[in-house]
């Protein structure tokens, strides 16, 4: 029986079911073992409890929607099966050290207490470098789209194409480096979505020959986390979502206030006028140390 596969497809049913009702009945009806020999098989191969892997993945979720949205703190206790704000505040508190509301209020982000989602694949996770840079200045133009979490991933790598193609509309000729700087926020108008207001950017001296009615841009100095794609443009957002899910509580990181930071080198095949083929982007995240 080949334990590390069943209980590789159980963790990715599990990743897609956190809002669902998910107890040990129902998980190992879904698995197709009793409940004891799901229990000793998933701590035989991940070295944690079922139980208490579920609780804390759905208290990181639930993180996640408090800091990139404005849903109210009792919505998404119940989304993730809390029975009680009450109830869902003991249990954040203890695994985050901070209440729900004041984890929400924090201008900066401590990724130490996220639970990254188990991963037995043994794929190497990018590699995190230091990096501190000055003051920037380039020349840009800032637009804005609303999403809910769940759309994050096909909506970025669709905004990001749309947006690049509005700023560099008047040129056949795409240069060597772009620059993304991607903000999100809690959305004013609806509080299940977040806004991300996204900057695409070139140096001065090269803007000149690129685009037009672009506005000053100043990309903040300070202290950066690097972490280095390369690969399909349609799998960028899908890194982004992992060096955030995984690498940032890994490395115990604190996001501070500021701008994520995508340095981009597209590379061609068919012309430029077509989409990449493959991308080269140094993700920069601004942390404190």
């Amino acid at each position: 029986m080949d334990q590390v596969g069943i209980i590789s497809d159980l963790l990715n049913w599990l990743e897609s079911h956190l809002d669902q009702p998910l107890s040990l009945d129902n998980v190992a009806a879904k698995a197709g073992y009793s409940k004891w020999h799901l229990q000793r098989m998933f701590k035989d191969v991940t070295g944690q409890a079922i139980g208490a892997y579920i609780r804390a993945r759905r208290l990181s979720k639930s993180a996640v929607a408090l800091k990139l949205t404005a849903r109210p703190i009792l919505d998404i206790a119940l989304q993730y099966r809390f029975d009680s704000q009450q109830t869902f505040t003991r249990a954040f508190k203890k695994q985050f050290a901070l209440t729900p509301a004041l984890y929400r209020r924090s201008p900066e982000w401590n990724a130490s207490g996220i639970r990254p989602p188990i991963r037995l694949d043994n794929t190497p996770l990018p590699e995190a470098t230091f990096i501190t840079l000055p003051d920037t200045e380039l020349v840009g133009v800032t637009q804005s789209y609303s999403c809910t979490l769940e759309q994050i991933t096909q909506y970025r790598h669709e905004m990001r194409i749309q947006f690049w193609r509005a700023f560099l509309a008047n040129t056949t000729n795409i240069p060597p480096v772009l620059y993304g700087l991607a903000e999100p926020r809690p959305s004013t108008e609806k509080d299940d979505e977040q806004e991300v207001f996204y900057t695409t950017a070139l140096p001065p001296e090269i803007a000149k020959s690129y685009v037009q009615n672009a506005h000053p841009v100043v990309l903040a100095g300070g202290d950066y986390v690097k972490f280095v794609y390369e690969g399909e443009p349609d799998e960028l957002q899908s890194f982004i979502l992992t060096v955030y899910g995984t690498c940032m509580p890994t490395l115990g990181l604190i996001r501070r206030e500021g701008q994520d930071i995508e340095r981009l080198q597209p590379e061609f095949d068919n012309g430029s006028d077509q989409p990449p083929s493959r991308i080269r982007c140094d993700y920069l995240i601004p942390v404190r140390r």
